[in-house]
């Protein structure tokens, strides 16, 4: 039986529930959810090995208009995950109304065919379902429409059904043993991003931007520093709060959540720059990992 490999890309506006998606469908936590938009700045890979075949997912971040240098790097990622696909899921909310020109304008780049997952289906009812399957099936004529809920893995085993059916023969891409394209570093420097997002308020946590300056790996323990970069001096106040609370509280949950993830236990010294208008610096973007 010949190998099936190929790249499957996750697409959709903030908040759609792409992340969930690709957690569920690989099996890992690999990208960081809260209820925020724009909690995913990269894509991301998922890789999914079994002996017959190999799906490289690729979790995106939500479309939108950009407003800085980041937007726009992240928007590119967007569009580098369409051009290079096989099968695109387009996830979208059910309860979401927007004008999706701008999704379907990035469609254009790609002939790849196009899955709709209309998600989050547990808080509504059949009815306005079927009204949703019936007005992605008009406007964009899919492959398939499928209804799920991907924070209760309903239907997950029927996309992956689907995928592999539409998977091209090929060899795989990456080692059979990968999970995703990531390191340890970046892993570790998401979960405290991920605390920021659930911990502030307001402008915080899409002015910040987590980098890690050492990560020192051991048999039982491994030494993690990483800076959090900020715009202004108020935002670095905020961050650390009265007496350095906020961030004690920041450092005890990403290093819970680290230790779970690494499997082992972590110490964990974090510190808080500003560089002034770093998300419209593209020099900062580079040095950050941003394409």
């Amino acid at each position: 039986m010949a190998h099936k490999a190929g790249f499957v890309s996750i697409i959709g506006k903030p908040n759609s529930g792409k992340s969930t998606l690709m957690n569920a469908l690989v099996g890992e936590k690999m990208s960081i959810i809260t209820p925020k938009a724009q909690t995913t700045r990269h894509r991301i890979l998922g890789i999914v090995n079994e002996p017959e075949y190999q799906i490289v997912f690729s979790d995106t971040p939500g479309i939108i208009k950009p407003h800085y240098a980041l937007h726009e790097s992240m928007m590119h990622q967007v569009e580098g995950s369409i051009e290079d696909a096989d099968l695109i899921l387009l996830v979208t909310d059910i309860k979401e109304e927007y004008d999706e020109q701008d999704v379907l304008k990035k469609l254009e780049r790609s002939d790849a065919p196009v899955v709709i997952l209309i998600n989050k289906i547990d808080l509504s009812n059949e009815e306005e379902v079927k009204e949703k399957a019936a007005y992605w099936q008009e406007k964009l004529q899919p492959k398939a429409v499928f209804a799920i809920s991907a924070l209760h893995d309903h239907n997950i085993k029927a996309i992956m059904d689907f995928i592999l059916e539409y998977l091209p023969e090929h060899p795989p891409y990456y080692e059979k043993d990968a999970l995703t394209d990531r390191n340890d570093r970046f892993f570790a420097s998401e979960m405290i991003r991920a605390q920021i997002l659930k911990q502030y308020k307001k402008e915080i946590p899409y002015s910040a931007e987590v980098v890690v300056t050492a990560f020192v790996e051991g048999e039982k323990l491994h030494r993690i520093s990483a800076e959090i970069i900020v715009e202004r001096d108020s935002q670095k106040n905020i961050l650390i709060g009265e007496g350095g609370k906020m961030l004690k509280i920041v450092g005890t949950y990403a290093r819970r959540d680290m230790e779970e993830f690494f499997q082992r236990k972590v110490f964990l010294e974090m510190f808080v720059k500003v560089i002034p208008d770093w998300r419209s610096k593209k020099n900062y973007l580079k040095k950050f990992g941003y394409e």
